[in-house]
């Protein structure tokens, strides 16, 4: 079987402002009922302060590949209900509105509270009652929704225990996007540790017959490694099939096929490429 590649990626959009450079970090794009495309990221002026990311950049475009228009920030951090910064935002469109899941942050890094914000319009956004949704560690974040059959299946990057342990693929379930299960595990990492780790923005697609999940940086910032398994909730370090050159990786369908985009620190905005599988 041949690998899994991304074609030539061509840069999308810049945050950057007149005399200072602006990164986007962790994203999520989805098209409106117009089929408009929105972006929303971390975002920060270069260099890189993880801990001082604290609103979510918001760009939209009538092609993916642009160009894109700059828009106010959607959300702020707000401290008062805990949060300490917003970290990786993923949006899905389900019943009558828009659901943004971001990490949120915490005094404590091994409950991590994961945030809800929902919106009608994706431009005016706010938390949900029952936000954070759940807490996990060691810096719970990077979450990706996806419905599989009857239920909704959230991934994010964790480690194997609240405290620490070896990096990992977590997912939960949930019947509505608010009630989540209890944690299981789809991806456990030979590497170990706290914070950083190499199954940071998990995204899991399906393609054909099998399902493929991306993880990096892995084993480079700018790089992510793609797995294929027959399970969408059980992926193996056996079941790489390959490698590209992208940081915070997230898949869309365009044009008829699937891309991949790469984002981060120092990478000026975010780029887009063709995903190609063996065929």
């Amino acid at each position: 079987m041949g690998a899994v590649r991304a074609g030539e990626f061509r840069h999308i959009y810049d945050p950057s402002e007149a005399g200072q450079r602006w990164y986007i970090n962790d994203h999520s794009l989805i098209r409106d009922a117009r089929g408009r495309w929105h972006l929303f990221g971390i975002t920060h002026p270069e260099p890189a302060d993880p801990f001082d990311e604290t609103e979510f950049a918001h760009a939209i475009a009538d092609d993916p590949l642009g160009p894109w228009t700059k828009h106010p920030s959607v959300l702020e951090v707000d401290r008062e209900r805990g949060e300490r910064h917003l970290w990786a935002p993923f949006v899905v469109h389900a019943g009558d509105r828009y659901w943004m899941f971001y990490d949120g942050g915490g005094i404590d890094r091994t409950a991590t509270g994961m945030g809800l914000a929902t919106s009608t319009d994706l431009f005016r956004w706010r938390r949900h009652p029952g936000s954070p949704v759940f807490r996990d560690g060691y810096d719970a974040r990077d979450p990706m929704v996806l419905r599989i059959g009857d239920e909704w299946v959230m991934y994010y990057c964790a480690t194997s225990a609240p405290a620490g342990g070896n990096h990992v693929v977590a997912y939960r379930t949930s019947p509505d996007l608010v009630r989540w299960s209890e944690r299981r595990i789809a991806y456990i990492d030979p590497a170990t540790g706290t914070g950083a780790g190499n199954t940071e923005s998990p995204f899991v697609v399906r393609h054909g017959d099998a399902w493929y999940l991306l993880i990096g940086p892995r084993p480079d910032y700018v790089g992510t490694e793609i797995f294929r398994s027959d399970n969408p909730f059980h992926f193996d370090t056996s079941d790489r099939v390959g490698h590209i050159r992208a940081h915070a990786a997230e898949v869309i369908t365009h044009d008829g096929g699937l891309w991949v985009t790469h984002a981060g620190w120092g990478q000026g905005g975010v780029a887009l490429a063709p995903l190609i599988f063996p065929g």
